[in-house]
């Protein structure tokens, strides 16, 4: 992965840090986008902090723009960046959390994803990743907006798989269980930890996609459930 130029989103929070570091020991250039994120989350020659609320289009797009002055190409965008708010049926839910799960789960995809394709194009290669969820291909009652949100990200990437298989593009989405993060402990101490996905494994797949080996690899929707199967 040396000489290589990968955008993660999210980068620092409970799974993006090991997707973050998976890269950076790589020895490829990563650069690393967050709302707040600086050179000292990740004390590493080879990554490079750029803030953005990719939820703006604007954002997106200065994003990409900047990367492309400063490494000439983007060959992995690794899109980590969501959120997760739920606990209310349909009929009780209302507009802020849908607008929300929207805006976090599926806006910031569509920005970015609309801000790097061309420059990937451009260079007849290129590899999306996106983290999706287990939810969004088996809802589960209460959770309406972040599921619906996270069924039309895997429809999202999908779609970028097709329009882009003839330029050297793949795009592929991953759909964990309960991933076993800090703030997912400290939000269910309860919970059945052992039963939760790694974050190391989810970091090591989305590096493997990444890869030259999965070139062949595009438009799969891949479930990570673990022992919560």
């Amino acid at each position: 992965m040396a000489h290589q130029v990968v955008l993660i989103t999210g980068a620092k929070g409970g799974l993006g840090a090991h997707v973050t570091r998976a890269f950076l020991e790589s020895r490829a250039q990563v650069i690393g986008t967050s709302r707040q994120i600086a050179a000292a989350d990740f004390p590493l020659p080879n990554f490079t902090p750029m803030p953005a609320d990719l939820t703006k289009a604007e954002d997106a797009n200065q994003l990409a723009a900047a990367i492309i002055a400063r490494f000439q190409k983007i060959d992995v965008l690794v899109h980590v960046a969501g959120g997760f708010a739920g606990g209310s049926p349909i009929h009780e839910t209302d507009d802020a959390t849908w607008d929300g799960m929207m805006n976090l789960n599926l806006r910031a995809a569509f920005h970015i994803l609309r801000a790097v394709i061309p420059p990937m194009r451009l260079e007849k290669h290129g590899r999306i990743i996106a983290i999706g969820s287990r939810a969004g291909v088996e809802p589960a009652a209460n959770i309406a907006a972040y599921a619906a949100s996270k069924a039309a990200l895997v429809s999202l990437v999908k779609t970028a798989a097709l329009e882009n298989k003839a330029v050297g593009i793949t795009a592929n989405v991953i759909l964990p269980g309960t991933i076993d993060t800090e703030a997912n402990r400290k939000s269910d101490p309860a919970g059945n930890h052992s039963k939760w996905v790694s974050p190391e494994k989810l970091a090591a797949l989305a590096f493997y996609l990444a890869s030259d080996a999965a070139a062949e690899i595009t438009g799969a929707a891949i479930p990570v459930y673990g022992a919560g199967l």
